[in-house]
């Protein structure tokens, strides 16, 4: 059965701020460094077979610290990319609050409806992710470890678990920077086996 191992890059400077990070590329902070390579050690036991990343610098760096680890080089993929926050990039919800409140109330009632203004359609960023993901678990015996993104993740993981896409904010509050979480798969049916662990 494909088990499949979903984790969040490690933090960088603006994660530490609580700023919208999506294009923006910058690399890992310093704690981000040893959370990165704390990984690295869970994934030395975990039998992974296959390293998938999103090519934005944390994660890429945040997989590389793994491969190093484990003997593989990760495979990059833009489908795993962070969702396009648009002219949130950079700022924090206080800052878009006070520049726009009605678009932070649409958001935050109904986030995939209304995403951040110039954003991404969080429906495409899902089918891209999807689509990623699917390819990764095609063998029967894959183990397979995906590096990428808070707001990615959480729309898979309510599409893989059959969770209204509009909760994702609510029902997956955040994905921990560099915690495991774990389904197993069986005929495109998803379990959850672990979350932040």
């Amino acid at each position: 059965m494909p088990t499949l191992f979903l984790v969040r890059h490690a933090r960088t400077e603006w994660n530490d701020t609580g700023r919208y990070l999506s294009r923006t590329d910058i690399d890992l902070s310093p704690a981000g460094h040893e959370q990165a390579e704390r990984l690295a050690e869970w994934a030395a036991i975990a039998r992974v077979n296959a390293i998938a990343t999103s090519p934005s610098l944390r994660a890429v760096s945040t997989a590389e610290a793994i491969g190093v680890r484990v003997g593989m080089t990760p495979r990059r993929d833009a489908r795993l990319r962070e969702l396009d926050f648009g002219l949130a990039e950079g700022r924090t919800i206080a800052e878009l609050r006070s520049t726009d409140p009605e678009a932070v109330m649409r958001f935050e009632a109904e986030p995939v409806a209304h995403p951040l203004p110039g954003g991404e359609d969080p429906l495409a960023a899902l089918a891209r992710v999807r689509a990623s993901i699917v390819e990764l678990l095609a063998a029967p015996t894959a183990r397979a470890l995906v590096i990428t993104h808070n707001t990615l993740l959480r729309l898979f993981l309510c599409d893989a678990l059959g969770i209204r896409l509009a909760e994702y904010r609510r029902r997956f509050p955040a994905v921990e920077h560099c915690a495991v979480t774990e389904l197993s798969t069986n005929d495109g049916t998803f379990a959850l086996r672990r979350f932040n662990a």
